[in-house]
């Protein structure tokens, strides 16, 4: 099973060791980028709506601290494809 395996399935931003989804929640599936088949928690959208989230990661473009950008699909909120990474603060 290489990295990429291991990941898919697991929640964005869970403990280690308790990365399952849980069946209290609702996810969408992040595609594409650094953080391919990782599913975001968004049961609780601010405002009730989410289209465009920066989420930290150690293995975007900028290494340690970078964010990777990710937006809904047009028409699928289950469903969130990579727009790219960014550099975290200096």
């Amino acid at each position: 099973m290489d990295e990429a395996d291991f990941m898919r399935g697991r929640v964005y931003g869970a403990d280690h060791e308790d990365a399952a989804p849980r069946p209290d929640r609702e996810y969408a599936e992040l595609v594409g980028g650094p953080l391919d088949g990782l599913l975001l928690d968004v049961t609780e959208r601010p405002g009730g709506d989410l289209r465009e989230v920066a989420l930290t990661t150690e293995i975007g473009r900028y290494g340690p601290g970078g964010w990777a950008l990710y937006e809904e699909r047009h028409g699928d909120a289950r469903h969130f494809d990579w727009r790219g990474d960014a550099p975290g603060a200096p």
